[in-house]
C-alpha cells in the first residue's frame, strides 16, 4: 500500500519528479537537434584518436539497454488484416498488483519481482471501436514454451492467453506471428530513464510522462500516446502504431486518457 504524502510534501515531490521528467525530455530533444546539426566526426574532431572513437562508441552502446529478446524483432513485421491500427498497452505493474494481487501469489507480483512497465497487450483497433474474440483457426491455448519465451515483457501465462484470445485472434495473424509483432512493438519503444527504476512513490504530471516518452522515441507525437490512471495512480501508457509499427495518431484512444493533472507512480525498484 502506498502511503499518502502530506500536502506540502506531495506538492514538492510532484514538482521535483515532473521537473525531472521534463528536463530529461528537453535534454533528449536538444541532443537530437544538436545531432542533426553537428558536423561529420572527422570535420568536428580532427584530433580525435581511433582509441577515443572506439571508447565513445562503446559508451554509446552501453547506454541503450534493449528489452531482453526471445523472439527477435525485425524491420519486416508480419502485417495483420481486418483492422486499422494497433494500440500497445503498457501496464505499470505495481499499480495492477496493488489492486489485483497484493499478496503476490502470481509470478508478475511475487515479492522478488521488480516489474515496472509490462506489456498488457497489443490491441487491433478500428477508427471507431475495436474487434475482440474473433473466430480463427488458431488454437485458443498458447503453448507453454511460446508463452514463457514472452515472460520478460508479459510475465503471466494467464495474461498471455487472455490477450491472444481477446485481441490476438483479431489480428489476422497466426499465433507465433502475432506475438512476434508484440515483441517488435515493445522493442521499438524506449522507456524513459526516469521511469525505468522508481525506488519510492513519486508524483508526476501526466503531461510530463507523455513528454518523457516523446523525447525518448523519435517520431512519437502527443496525438499517438495516452496515459491512463486508476484513481490517483498511474495505470497504463498506450502507444498507437500503424500495422508496420510506425507511430500514428489515434484521437479515439487519446480521448480516453487520464483526466487528472498528476498521478502517483508506485515504486518499481
Amino acid at each position: 500500500m502506498v502511503r499518502r504524502l502530506l500536502p506540502v510534501t506531495r506538492t514538492k515531490a510532484l514538482r521535483f519528479f515532473s521537473a525531472g521528467l521534463l528536463l530529461a525530455a528537453a535534454a533528449a530533444l536538444a541532443a537530437c537537434d544538436n545531432g542533426e546539426q553537428a558536423k561529420a566526426p572527422d570535420q568536428a574532431r580532427p584530433h580525435q584518436t581511433k582509441a577515443t572513437t572506439e571508447q565513445t562508441q562503446r559508451e554509446q552502446i552501453q547506454t541503450h539497454k534493449p528489452v531482453p529478446s526471445s523472439i527477435p524483432a525485425t524491420n519486416d513485421v508480419p502485417l495483420g488484416t481486418g483492422f486499422d491500427y494497433y494500440v500497445l498497452s503498457l501496464s505499470w505493474s505495481p499499480t495492477w498488483c496493488a489492486g489485483n494481487d497484493a499478496a503476490g501469489r502470481t509470478e508478475q507480483c511475487a515479492a522478488d519481482a521488480s516489474n515496472g512497465f509490462i506489456v498488457h497487450g497489443l490491441w487491433p483497433q478500428n477508427e471507431k471501436g475495436f474487434p475482440e474474440y474473433c473466430q480463427t483457426r488458431e488454437p485458443d491455448r498458447v503453448p507453454e514454451r511460446l508463452g514463457r519465451s514472452l515472460f520478460d515483457m508479459m510475465p503471466s501465462m494467464g495474461l498471455i492467453g487472455h490477450q491472444w484470445r481477446k485481441h490476438g485472434s483479431c489480428s489476422g495473424l497466426r499465433q507465433a506471428a502475432y506475438f512476434a509483432v508484440v515483441r517488435a512493438a515493445r522493442q521499438k519503444l524506449k522507456i524513459p530513464p526516469a521511469l525505468q527504476t522508481v525506488d519510492r512513490p513519486r508524483q508526476a504530471e501526466t503531461g510530463a510522462i507523455e513528454m518523457a516518452f516523446i523525447a525518448a522515441n523519435p517520431g512519437l507525437r502527443a496525438n499517438a500516446i495516452a496515459v491512463t490512471c486508476e484513481g490517483q495512480y498511474l495505470e497504463e501508457v498506450r502507444i498507437c502504431y500503424n500495422k508496420d509499427l510506425s507511430f500514428r495518431p489515434c484521437p479515439e484512444v487519446d480521448a480516453r486518457s487520464c483526466r487528472r493533472k498528476s498521478v502517483t507512480v508506485p515504486p518499481a525498484p
